[in-house]
Formats: structure tokens, C-alpha cells, sequence
């Protein structure tokens, strides 16, 4: 079976320790970057259709490496999450907008 897809790092051990044969290569910083957004997508979907906690770890662990690559610090993610929050609001009222 053909993947094409960023995994997580132990799935090779975890393939081979099943007495399966796989490959994969490291990839590039350009093929990362677009592999790490596409599996940000994928996640997404994934939660959509299956909504639970390992779904919603999957994207958080997808984001935390996106966030490493960018070099963009949890803190500031906290700082600018919470400036938005206070300018524009959550989504705590559940309002959803017909026309503008």
C-alpha cells in the first residue's frame, strides 16, 4: 500500500515490529512544511467525523510540531489566542451569522 504521508516517528518501529516490511525517507524542510499542513488537514477531518480526545490530541500534536517549525513559542500562541478572545470574542454564545 502507497501513503505518501507524514507519520509520526515510531511508526516504522512499530511496522517492523509486526513483522511487516516498510519505507519512508526524512524529509525535506520544503517537503515537511507541506506535509505537516496536509496532515494538519487530515487530522481535521478526522475529528469531524470521529469526535473524541485522541482526535483532538492528533491536531494538538500536529500543531505543536507546526508551531516548533515556524518558531512560533506556546506562549505566544497563549498571548495572541487571548487577544483575539477579548477583541473579538470565543465562540461560547454559539452565534451564527446570516448575513452581513
Amino acid at each position: 500500500m502507497r501513503y505518501d504521508k507524514l507519520v509520526r516517528d515510531r511508526i516504522p518501529e512499530l511496522i517492523r515490529e509486526k513483522n511487516q516490511s516498510c519505507s519512508f525517507h526524512v524529509a525535506t524542510d520544503e517537503e515537511y512544511r507541506k506535509k505537516l499542513y496536509e496532515k494538519l488537514h487530515e487530522e481535521a477531518e478526522e475529528l469531524v467525523a470521529d469526535r473524541n480526545a485522541g482526535e483532538v490530541a492528533d491536531i494538538l500534536e500536529v500543531l505543536d510540531a507546526i508551531m516548533a517549525l515556524e518558531g512560533i513559542s506556546p506562549e505566544e500562541v497563549s498571548v495572541v489566542k487571548q487577544e483575539k478572545h477579548e477583541r473579538r470574542g470565543g465562540f461560547e454564545s454559539r452565534i451564527i451569522l446570516e448575513e452581513s
